[in-house]
């Protein structure tokens, strides 16, 4: 599905091993419904990084999933919309800042715009 939004925003994190369960839960059921609501929010997709093979010049190289094992990336109208008070409200319902956030860690936040 080609992306409509005019700029991406990709949160990558790793979470403590014994609460993985409760961090798909809520993020599928819960943290991300309450960005959705967001005005500028159009989409979000979650992902887990995995190893993988890639051919290039000829050779098969393997390659290592390197960094947070899960991400979102966040299909949004502009940086503004990170900043507004409905975002502000939204990362902070739900179990997400008290049950979930605390056992997250290496987390990065990046930003692009579409071309």
């Amino acid at each position: 599905m080609p992306i409509s939004a005019k700029y991406l925003f990709v949160v990558s994190m790793d979470v403590d091993p014994g609460k993985e369960a409760l961090f798909n839960e809520v993020y599928d059921t819960e943290h991300i419904p309450n960005l959705l609501k967001v005005p500028g929010v159009r989409a979000v997709t979650r992902m887990a990084g995995e190893p993988f093979a890639v051919s290039i010049g000829g050779a098969e190289k393997k390659v290592a999933h390197d960094g947070p094992r899960y991400s979102a990336v966040y299909e949004i109208d502009g940086p503004q919309v990170l900043t507004s008070p409905a975002w502000a409200k939204a990362v902070e319902d739900g179990r997400w800042p008290g049950e979930v956030r605390p056992f997250t860690h290496n987390r990065r936040h990046a930003l692009y715009k579409v071309r």
